[in-house]
């Protein structure tokens, strides 16, 4: 099968195309075709060597990605699952060496696996999994009450805009930020009030929420700056490993999605929002494998709003 990785570790051009042998579906997997698999920041991270530590004992190549939208080819045995051949599909992928997302063909766990959402196109479908998953995990994490008030930040990129409208869905109420060319954007999300976003983000939310938020979801990483505008006793989810001695009783929950890997019955929900438009499939544009570095390097020129997806 082809498959999008690097052979040494180097900037976009360092994707190529490789030729990897066809995987088989084992017992409790499912044999994924692929069709399409989104590109997040953390695929920047194998292909730049910044998760080398977590590679050394892999051979060549290493293939990126981590959402995957495509057709289930096959069912390994002594599988439980309601899937059947031929079923369209999204999966979420914990890349490991020459195992990613970027691959023509995936074996993955069952409860890594569930239907596309109706009427998605495959492009649509893998841009859900791994972002909105992370977005739910930080919900679960922080396990609001309803009408709790939640601070939003980075809310005009793929885990922050899932956070706005997860957190919507589930009845909370949200402060998000925006530059002034993401406010309509972030608004149209479902954000019951948009702060210019940049260093002061803090103090501009407390003028909405004078008391404090209940909880902040860090999609921007401004960290300890944030502290600020929690409630004594609140609640504060960082999606990049950030750790500090929060002050006033704050609870810092380190989101990481792998932990959600099999959740299957998560995954289902995210689905039924996208199938109810209450989750938005934003695509920014589509590449074929051979352009792949294209798309890498457009991600991280910064300022794209949707997703960047690998088609195969």
């Amino acid at each position: 099968m082809r498959a999008v990785g690097v052979n040494s570790y180097g900037g976009p051009e360092a994707l190529e195309v490789v030729e990897l042998p066809d995987p088989i579906a084992g017992p409790g997997q499912i044999l994924i075709r692929v069709y399409a698999a989104a590109v997040n920041p953390t695929d920047t991270y194998v292909r730049n060597g910044a998760r080398a530590d977590t590679q050394s004992k892999d051979p060549w190549p290493y293939v990126p990605g981590m959402d995957a939208a495509g057709l289930v080819a096959a069912i390994g045995p002594d599988t439980v699952t309601d899937l059947v051949v031929g079923d369209r599909v999204m999966a979420i992928v914990l890349p490991s060496g020459s195992h990613g997302a970027y691959s023509e063909y995936l074996a993955l766990p069952a409860r890594s696996v569930t239907l596309a959402p109706a009427g998605s196109s495959h492009a649509e479908a893998c841009s859900l999994p791994m972002n909105a998953l992370t977005a739910q995990l930080t919900l679960d994490m922080l396990n609001l009450a309803p009408d709790a008030t939640l601070a939003v930040t980075g809310a005009a990129g793929a885990y922050g805009g899932y956070m706005v409208q997860l957190a919507k869905a589930a009845g909370l109420r949200v402060i998000a930020d925006a530059s002034d060319a993401d406010r309509d954007l972030v608004t149209s999300l479902g954000a019951d009030v948009v702060v210019t976003r940049g260093p002061d983000v803090a103090e501009r939310i407390l003028e909405h929420r004078p008391g404090g938020v209940d909880a902040v979801a860090d999609g921007s990483v401004q960290n300890e700056q944030l502290f600020g505008c929690v409630r004594d006793g609140g609640g504060f989810g960082t999606v990049r490993g950030f750790q500090a001695d929060a002050p006033r009783g704050i609870t810092l929950h380190q989101v990481w999605v792998r932990s959600y890997i099999e959740a299957r019955d998560q995954l289902d929900h995210i689905r039924s929002l996208a199938e109810t438009g209450q989750l938005s499939m934003r695509v920014a544009a589509t590449f074929p494998a051979e352009q792949a570095a294209k798309a890498h390097a457009l991600l991280e020129a910064g300022g794209v709003r949707g997703r960047l997806v690998i088609e195969f």
